[in-house]
């Protein structure tokens, strides 16, 4: 069955769900290839951990069910309720993240995870959502007049946030702060707003640099740099470097140059499902390089697929901006759009080497619980949102279309007839004379 037959059978699961259709397809295809693609790129990570591929497939099943539940939840909020918890779950999410440096799990040389019992998430992808809706519902309620109320009201906290998540990772930091910068420009702030915070931010860059160099507050700035002169390096001098120095600048540019090889080794139509070489030796194929697996197993074919996904969601998002009436619902969607699609493309072009490494998943598709959750709860709004426009056009049809003609009249006579029916109805009930009194009964 074709995409679009899917959409329209009135008899499909998609048909019946409320909302844009396409992006409900999306996820669906999405969830489902990463179901497939977690079990054949696991191979390296269940022999480190001396399980099975199988045992991941069922995580990864787990993490798709649970981030489902998420998006349907999401999906069942009314738009209201999100303006009105916008200002408390940015200061939630705030809060979390703020702790994170201090109490937060330590993992690769960095504090990005919070543990809560047996929960383990990163708060700083759940600030990229946060972020997002703080800025719909303050462009939405303040004019923002003046240069000094846009910066203290939406500057400032952008700022902030960018700050606390350099502590952990640059690259984050640098997304999140782009990802700003494109929803401002989007919801129609002023350009000379625009290019003044730009430049404040890059001031505040270069504080933010001094301030590691003097104290070194900021430790995964050396890994940034280090990944940056691995990026732009040339072979010039190569041969005139020692074994342990050749090997060291190896081992700068490994995981790209393994990535390279597995792209280059897919071709047109791929080796085929499972039947990739490189998972053995590339470093999280099943997270940061996932997408070289697809073309590795699945071609050129397989790689602008997952591609045309990605820019389909993009093309139905700026649909239902303009579909908007209010600036709260096309802030949330564009910049929530933006963000999804923004990551994807950042991992598509570490993948193909393009960009430096960031350590960026592909959304949707990449193992991890919190990534699959947070991602599936963006989706979520955003169709709780096309879910709202829906609603509210249905409505507007029923009330601008007129009843015909024939119809009133065939209501009213039905109406007639059906008062006179029970009238006489209700009198045979008590037509029934008793003979001695000559009284009805």
């Amino acid at each position: 069955m074709s995409l679009k037959s899917a959409i329209e059978n009135d008899n499909s699961i998609i048909y019946r769900l409320h909302g844009d259709k396409v992006i409900w397809m999306i996820v669906i295809l999405l969830s489902i290839a990463s179901i497939a693609l977690i079990y054949s790129s696991s191979s390296s990570l269940a022999f480190k951990e001396g399980t099975t591929n199988f045992d991941y497939l069922l995580k990864q099943i787990q993490f798709v069910v649970l981030g489902l539940c998420f998006l349907f939840i999401c999906y069942k909020i009314p738009l209201g309720l999100y303006r009105i918890a916008v200002y408390p779950l940015f200061f939630i999410s705030l809060v979390l993240l703020l702790l994170t440096p201090i109490i937060g799990q330590e993992i690769n040389h960095a504090k990005r995870w919070l543990a809560i019992g047996p929960i383990s998430f990163q708060p700083a992808e759940i600030v990229k959502i946060t972020l997002i809706m703080y800025i719909a519902k303050t462009i939405e309620l303040y004019k923002l007049e003046t240069f000094k109320e846009f910066f203290w009201r939406i500057v400032a906290p952008v700022g902030f946030v960018c700050i606390v998540i350099l502590i952990s990772s640059v690259s984050t930091a640098i997304v999140v702060g782009l990802i700003s910068l494109l929803v401002l420009a989007v919801a129609g702030i002023k350009w000379s707003y625009l290019f003044k915070s730009v430049g404040i931010a890059f001031a505040a860059f270069l504080l933010v640099i001094l301030l590691h160099i003097a104290f070194g507050i900021f430790p995964r700035f050396d890994t940034a740099l280090n990944r940056i002169k691995g990026f732009v390096a040339t072979e010039e001098g190569v041969q005139e470097l020692s074994p342990e120095e050749k090997q060291r600048k190896a081992d700068k540019t490994f995981q790209a140059d393994m990535a390279e090889i597995a792209i280059s080794s897919g071709k047109i139509i791929g080796k085929g499902p499972g039947k990739s070489t490189q998972r053995y030796v590339l470093p999280h194929p099943y997270s940061d390089f996932i997408y070289s697996i697809i073309v590795e197993e699945y071609g050129l074919v397989g790689g602008v697929v997952i591609l045309l996904f990605y820019l389909q969601l993009l093309y139905r998002c700026v649909l239902l901006v303009k579909n908007c009436t209010r600036k709260f619902s096309a802030v949330t969607v564009g910049g929530l759009g933006l963000m999804i699609v923004l990551q994807a493309f950042l991992h598509i072009l570490v993948n193909v080497g393009i960009v430096p490494v960031t350590g960026h998943t592909l959304p949707l598709v990449s193992l991890g619980g919190t990534s699959f959750i947070i991602f599936s709860m963006a989706f979520g709004i955003i169709l709780s949102v096309s879910r709202t426009i829906e609603k509210d056009n249905d409505r507007k049809r029923r009330e601008a279309a007129p009843i015909p003609a024939s119809d009133a009249e065939e209501s009213v006579e039905q109406s007639m007839e059906r008062i006179k029916s029970e009238g006489e109805k209700g009198l045979e009930e008590y037509e029934i004379i008793d003979e001695k009194t000559g009284e009805f009964k």
